[in-house]
This record gives C-alpha cells, sequence and structure tokens, in this order.
C-alpha cells in the first residue's frame, strides 16, 4: 500500500488491473480474474474504472439501475458472486462521456467510496488504458495492494505495457 494511504474498512486487498493501450484484454482478464477468485470462495468486488469505454456490466450481463438507498451511497450490481460498479450502469449504452480528466478521476474516487460494499477480500479496478489522470489519481487516493499489467505481444503493445509498469513502480505500487 502506498505511504500515507488509509485502507478502506471493509475492502482487505485492492487491486488494479491495468494496461498501456486498449484492446489487449484488461477488462476480460478484470472480469475473468473476479469471477475466478468468487469461485475459490474469496468476497470479490469490480470497480469499472474505464468511465469513458465502461464494459464491466456488458461482460457479466448486467443491465439496470443500481439502487441508492439514502441519495448519497449506491448498492453494487451482482453477478457471478462478485459485486460491481460502473458508469456503465448510470448511462445509456450509447451516451458518449465528454469529461475532462477532474470529472472522470472524482467519479471513480466517489464509486470507490460511496459504494455500499460489503467486506471484501479482494476489489479489482479495471483502468482505462494508458498512465493518465484516473491512473494518478488511483495511486494517489486509493491504497493498492498491487497492480497486474495486461499486454499482448504486439511490439506497441508490450512498450505501452513497460510505461504502465513504470508508473507503478514510480508511485511504489507492486506489480504483481
Amino acid at each position: 500500500m502506498q505511504k500515507g494511504l488509509s485502507p478502506h474498512p471493509r475492502i482487505r486487498n485492492v487491486i488494479a488491473v491495468g494496461s498501456g493501450k486498449g484492446g489487449v484484454g484488461k477488462s476480460t482478464t478484470a472480469v475473468n480474474l473476479a469471477v475466478a477468485l468468487a469461485k475459490l470462495g474469496a468476497r470479490v468486488g469490480l470497480l469499472d474504472a474505464d468511465i469513458y469505454g465502461p464494459s464491466v456490466p456488458a461482460m457479466l450481463g448486467l443491465s439496470g439501475r443500481p439502487e441508492s438507498p439514502d441519495n448519497k451511497s449506491i448498492e453494487p450490481m451482482r453477478a457471478f458472486g462478485v459485486e460491481t460498479m460502473s458508469i456503465g450502469y448510470l448511462i445509456e449504452d450509447e451516451t458518449p462521456m465528454i469529461w475532462r480528466g477532474p470529472m472522470a478521476t472524482s467519479a471513480m474516487t466517489q464509486f470507490f467510496n460511496d459504494t455500499l460494499w460489503d467486506d471484501l477480500d479482494y476489489l479489482l479496478i479495471d483502468l482505462p488504458p494508458g498512465t493518465g489522470d484516473i491512473q494518478l489519481t488511483l495511486t494517489q487516493k486509493i491504497p493498492l495492494a498491487g497492480a497486474v499489467i495486461v499486454t499482448t505481444p504486439q511490439d506497441i503493445a508490450t512498450l505501452d505495457a513497460k510505461k504502465a509498469l513504470k508508473m507503478f513502480e514510480k508511485v511504489e505500487v507492486p506489480v504483481l
């Protein structure tokens, strides 16, 4: 965990799933890892932090809107034993997310803090591709136990994956 950050009271381990490039299987890896951990008996959550291109709801076959019991917090959606939260539950499929970085990072941290997660062994965070605002904010505000970097064997994909690796190393998040 990064220095100066307190752990979430209900989440034992937060693991970021990232990549330097889109289309390399990052969301597929995050979803499959979450479902596999749940099948092994772990209590698992999955936060879709790809604000601009959320895919977790479709990958898990979920639709509908999560409930908010007090208009401040939000109940996670559930599938295959995994609690999930995504901007994809709150917008129409065809709606583009035309948000600047601060707005997107605010949404991601709000989902982390205001979702009524049960006690979790793992919360996986499916990041957008790259090493931009959302990734930097994540490492500054959310206590990470580690990160998984996903890539494909193409030269450009591995080059960008190395950038993601260096970013996590620079902010002292272990790459698993």
